[in-house]
């Protein structure tokens, strides 16, 4: 159960495109929503023009970003009764927004992609690939749409896609996934890649048919390749089982690509989801890294929220 949601804002009207999801999770969970932004010294951030930056363009920034923060609470409070807590810090974008999250027990951050303001980086290539690498509690990523988030319109994630590669690191993604859907009354899909055995028909040089001993490789192909769909079907059987006998609706999909984060974003976009969970990392026997081979690529390519946790290894 969620009781403080974090939502790391930088002034930007991209960075409050988080909100509304927010503030939907918040209200059914009954939680505390602490908005925090960090300021960040224009000499920390410029500093090949820090002996051009004076104090009272520093102070004059902070009291900008300030009212801005206090006019986001306010704006929240008028539309809601949950409880809007702003906090406004100096320092370090990333490490701040940790040391927060600890010092709050924060249970989820929820946080854009990216945000740009007028004096702002670009989120995603520092502060949320920091943050999805070292959070230890959930983080919830949100594409920022081009209009102006409306904070009334709560959205409501129904359908939730879970990649899993077989590993019980991979595994650790389903409690903060059930934790998130059974706010919503969520179905649940299981989403299992395999690659393909099976190689292009083969022929002879010429173009001769093939012959006996290269139809015998295939088949032999083919059937390994019904071995490793059978056993990959049969394990996201067992999960779903599990689930199942905990009152949650949820199928299991699988699919077939060499690069999974490709079948992860085609799953996503081809069928009913709201949201995709998944581990920043997952390895164990022959199953792959997954920061840097799935998760991050589908944190970038992915057009629905995402939900990442990293795993703690025993």
């Amino acid at each position: 159960m969620y009781r403080s949601i974090l939502v790391p804002l930088d002034g930007s009207t991209f960075g409050e495109h988080a909100l509304p999801l927010a503030l939907s999770i918040a209200r059914r969970a009954g939680a505390e929503l602490q908005l925090l932004h960090v300021h960040a010294p224009l000499a920390a951030v410029y500093s090949e023009a820090a002996y051009f930056i004076d104090s009272q363009l520093e102070r004059e920034l902070k009291q900008r970003q300030q009212g801005s923060l206090d006019g986001v609470v306010q704006r929240l409070k008028t539309l809601s009764d949950v409880r809007v807590r702003p906090v406004f810090l100096e320092g370090a974008v990333a490490p701040t927004i940790c040391e927060t999250a600890h010092r709050t027990k924060s249970d989820l951050v929820v946080m854009t992609t990216h945000g740009r303001g007028r004096l702002t980086r670009f989120w995603l290539g520092s502060v949320a690939d920091a943050l999805v690498r070292e959070l230890p509690m959930p983080l919830l990523l949100v594409r920022p749409g081009e209009a102006a988030a409306e904070f009334g319109n709560e959205p409501i994630l129904k359908h939730l896609l879970l990649p899993l590669d077989g590993s019980p690191l991979a595994e650790q993604m389903i409690e903060p996934a059930v934790a998130l859907g059974r706010l919503m009354d969520a179905e649940y899909t299981l989403f299992r890649v395999i690659r393909p055995v099976i190689p292009a028909p083969a022929t002879l040089e010429g173009g001769l048919s093939a012959t006996i001993w290269v139809q015998s490789m295939i088949d032999q192909m083919a059937a390994l390749q019904a071995e490793v769909e059978k056993e990959a079907r049969g394990y996201l059987e067992s999960v779903a089982e599990r689930l199942r006998a905990r009152s949650l609706r949820v199928r299991t999909r699988l699919g077939m690509e060499d690069l999974a984060a490709v079948a992860v974003l085609r799953e996503a976009a081809s069928t009913p989801t709201d949201a995709v969970a998944l581990e920043t990392h997952g390895r164990r026997g022959l199953s792959r890294l997954f920061m840097g081979s799935v998760a991050d690529k589908v944190i970038r390519g992915a057009s629905v929220p995402v939900l990442v946790h990293r795993p703690i290894s025993h």
